[in-house]
């Protein structure tokens, strides 16, 4: 055995990740950084699983979608820190109870 991990540890970790993801978005209702953050989690448990199938399968179709989540993850955080620091400029709060009282 060279010490390297298995395609079954990738997806593991994959799965923990996801998990701990989307226990983030549902416990947590107040705090919007930490919902963004969860976001963040779950792709990255996504790509791990694209860099694990295409390492374990040889070709590079999965890493090429990664570069694609990341390019998409990188402009929503840019976009989402953005939209709650101007929210947070007129409200002086960025509580998700707070939120739903926007009107447009």
């Amino acid at each position: 055995m060279s010490g390297q991990p298995t395609l079954a540890a990738w997806l593991i970790l994959g799965a923990l990740l996801f998990s701990i993801g989307v226990v983030g978005i549902f416990l947590n209702r107040k705090n919007v950084i930490i919902l963004l953050m969860a976001i963040e989690i779950l792709l990255l448990a996504v790509n791990i699983n694209f860099v694990a199938f295409s390492r374990y399968l040889g070709n590079l179709e999965g890493q090429i979608f990664v570069f694609f989540i990341l390019t998409v993850a990188a402009a929503e955080a840019a976009i989402g820190l953005a939209i709650l620091v101007v929210y947070f400029r007129k409200r002086h709060s960025i509580n998700v109870d707070d939120i739903d009282e926007l009107r447009g």
